[in-house]
Order: structure tokens, then sequence, then C-alpha cells
């Protein structure tokens, strides 16, 4: 409630309780007290002070009223102010509504704007793409006229390059031709000086072209002797032994094992590495070795072997992965790595073909594996072993090296060829074929192969063999 007209109701109460009191029945009832004298004339009686205080009351009152009148007129003129504020406010508010709205009228506007420029952006993101793609084929299909273009150069090179060799073959025939030409007058002029001697001359030209067939005859036919006679001596002829270490050590490759089973201890790895040579029998080519240079061995009864890998390499040159493995049918001792041509050539190696006639010379090179030395030494068949000569030791001859001859030492023929692989100690295995009897492929799982199985059969297999070929 407002201040000023909760002290109008007060004052106004206040005047009504002083109005309607009654003062006389207000006052205590006095005793009879001693009359005194009257008073003078001029003496203020009980109504004159009351009325006296209702007027001043009353003047009060007004001077109250009048101020509340002020006040209430002062209040009527903020309430005014207020009520124009408030009706500038809500002006305002209704202008600032309007303006929200016009503000959301033209942000929808800018959203259906920026959706234009997306879908457009869009369009021109496709487009470009599609752009960037016609831009694509087009560069292939330049690409691919420029190659055309290129290859066509190319062959109008080649062209060029065969119309010049006609034109100077032209030039020859044509200069022949004016020779011929000149020797064909000078032919007609004798002609006409000597007609008397055309018939002789006619005889004798016969007589001498018969007479050169039968030179260039001859002359071919011994072409052909002298070349076969070349052959012979050539095949007849033995290689140095120093020719064929060289050789040998020029092209030997290393072969890099590495098997992996389980033991009493965990996992167990064996490592080994040799050296050999590329060998073929026309057919394809392989790296040769003895079963004791690999990571397997026929002296101990097979286990499965979880792994395995085979690498080649030439004296720091690129590596080479073998597929696998094969055990030969003609001996199980002598093991084989087959290999395709690309990885032989990337090797680098020659490779050497197998003896057509191993027993052309009575004596072969024997070169020790690692390189460590080499000699010339003596063989001799075996009765009843096919396939194996034994390499007399006493008659071991021209040695190179602090070396002595055994199993895994490869055997050259005087041609160069290869002859076979020591087998024992005291025997040569001659190499004529490299069928395989068993196989073992490498890869980092080959518990499936059941390798141990595998090999307990090819010891099985050396057992059986003779004594003397162990």
């Amino acid at each position: 409630m407002n201040k000023t007209l909760l002290l109008i109701i007060c004052d106004f109460l206040l005047l009504n309780l002083l109005a309607l009191t009654r003062w006389e029945k207000a006052e205590p009832p006095q005793g009879k007290r001693t009359p005194v004298a009257e008073i003078a004339a001029n003496a203020v009686t009980k109504e004159q002070e009351l009325f006296e205080t209702m007027r001043q009351s009353l003047a009060d009152e007004k001077a109250v009223r009048d101020d509340l009148a002020q006040r209430l007129a002062a209040a009527d003129a903020a309430v005014a102010a207020r009520e124009q504020s408030l009706t500038q406010a809500r002006l305002e508010r209704t202008k600032l509504a309007e303006d929200r709205q016009a503000v959301a009228g033209r942000l929808q506007e800018a959203q259906r704007a920026v959706t234009d420029l997306s879908q457009k952006v869009g369009a021109a993101t496709q487009e470009a793409s599609m752009t960037r793609d016609q831009l694509a084929q087009l560069q292939r299909e330049l690409a691919d006229k420029q190659a055309e273009a290129d290859r066509q150069r190319r062959e109008l090179a080649d062209r060029e390059k065969l119309l010049s060799d006609a034109q100077r073959q032209n030039q020859v025939l044509a200069m022949a031709v004016v020779v011929a030409e000149q020797e064909k007058k000078t032919l007609r002029e004798a002609a006409d000086a000597l007609k008397g001697q055309v018939e002789v001359e006619r005889s004798e030209r016969l007589r001498v072209q018969e007479t050169t067939t039968q030179l260039a005859q001859g002359v071919g036919q011994l072409t052909e002797r002298s070349a076969e006679l070349t052959k012979e001596l050539r095949e007849g002829r033995p290689i140095n032994a120093n020719l064929i270490f060289g050789d040998f050590m020029a092209n030997r490759v290393t072969a890099d094992f590495a098997a992996t089973r389980k033991g009493f201890l965990g996992p167990a790895t064996r490592t080994k590495n040799a050296s050999t040579v590329l060998v073929t029998d026309g057919r394809q080519v392989y790296a040769l070795l003895h079963v004791a240079d690999t990571v397997f061995s026929l002296e101990e009864n097979g286990l499965d072997w979880e792994a395995l890998t085979i690498e080649l390499a030439k004296a720091g040159g690129p590596r080479q992965a073998a597929a696998g493995l094969h055990f030969l049918a003609h001996d199980p001792r002598i093991v084989v790595l087959p290999l395709e041509l690309s990885q032989a050539t990337m090797l680098g190696a020659r490779v050497y073909p197998l003896a057509a006639d191993p027993f052309k010379f009575p004596e072969a090179v024997l070169i020790d594996g690692g390189g460590r030395g080499y000699g010339e030494v003596g063989f001799k068949l075996e009765p009843g072993e096919t396939g194996f000569v034994r390499v007399d030791n006493r008659l071991f001859k021209r040695v190179f090296g602090d070396f002595a001859p055994k199993r895994g030492d490869l055997v050259f023929a005087k041609t160069g060829e290869l002859l076979g692989l020591m087998v024992t100690n005291d025997y040569c295995a001659l190499l004529k074929d490299f069928a395989p009897h068993k196989t073992i492929r490498a890869g980092t799982d080959i518990r499936g192969q059941a390798t141990g199985a595998l090999l307990d059969e090819l010891i099985a297999r050396v057992r059986a063999l003779p004594i003397k070929l162990q």
C-alpha cells in the first residue's frame, strides 16, 4: 500500500477520534471542593479552551491535508510519468518486437540464401570433381597419345635408319653398277678388238667358274671340318685346375638356413650357412649341398620342425629366398634348392651343367665347399655300385690348401662341368639328374609336413646302403 495514502487514513482516523471523544465524561469525578471566589469577567472558560484546541487541530489537520494533497499531486505526477514511461516502454517493446520479426525474417532469408549457397557450392564442388575426373582422363589420354607418339617417333627413327641404310646400299650398288658398266664397256671394247678370241675366252671362263665352284665347296668342307676339329680339340683338352678353382671362387653362392622347433627349455633355433654353386639339368636351376651343410641331420632321431627359412646370396648381392629343398632319389644325403630362372639371374652366378661324359678323363678336380683348398684326384668305378665312384685319396696330387677330402666337397670334371658331390670321405655320387625323393617346403609354419617322420625314413634309407657307402 502507498505510504502517502496510509498516512492520510491515519490522520483521518485521529481527527474522528478527537471529534467524537466526550472529554467531560472522560474526566474522573471530583469531590466537593470549597467554593472559590468568582473569577473575573475576562477569565477563559473550558469551552473556549476546547474550541481553541479544536481550531488548532483543524488548522493542523488542514496543514496536514494540504501537505498530503501536495504529496498526492506529486504521486499522481510520478504515476503519470511512470505511465508515460510504461507507455513509451510498451511502444519501444512493440517496436523491438517488430524489429525482431523483421530480423527473424531477414535471418530466414539469410538462412535460405545460405542453403542456396550450400547447394550451389555442392553443385560447384561436384562440377569441380567432374572437371578433375575429366582432367585426369584427359591427362591419361594425353599420356597414352604421348606414348603412342613416342612409339611412332621411334618407329619413324628406325625407318629413317633403315632408309639411310638402304640409301647407302643403293649408293654402293650404284657405284657397283657404274663399275660394272665401265667394266662392261671395257669388255665390249676388248670384245670388239678381240672378236676372234671370244670363244676361247668363253671356254676359259667356264673352266674358271667350274674351278671356282669346286674350290668354294672344298673351302666350305674344310671350314666345317676345321670347326669339328676345334670342338674336338677343345673338348679333348683338360682345363687347368687353377682355372676351375678360380671360376668356382668367382661364382660360389652362400646358402643360409634357419629352423625352429620345440625344445626342453623352450623354442630351439638352429642356423647353418654353407658355400656352393648353382647347377642345372637343362630344365631348372638348383643350388647343390650335402645334407650335413643344412640344419637337418640324418644322424639323429627326427623331430618335427616348426619353421624353416632358406636364403641365397652372392658376395653381398641381393638375397633370394628358396621355396624349399629336395632330397634326391639317387642319394638322400644330396640336397638341392630349386630356384627360378629370374632368381638365378638376380644372383649373378654361373650355372654349371652336369658332365655329359664323366669318364672322359681319369682325374677330376675336388674343391672344398668352403673354398679352403682344391686339388686333382683320381677316381675309379666300384663294381656293383652304379652311380658312385671311389676317390683315391692316396693319389691325391697337386693339392692346394690345407684340407683333406670329406663329404660335401664338390667334384668337377676336367672339362669344367660338375661331376658330382662327395657323400662320404671316399665316395663321390655321380649326378645325372635331380629327381627328388622327398621335399620339405620352407615357411613360418611347417608342422603339417611331419618332418620328423620324413627324416626318419631318409635315415633308414641311408642305413640300408652298403657299409662302405654310409
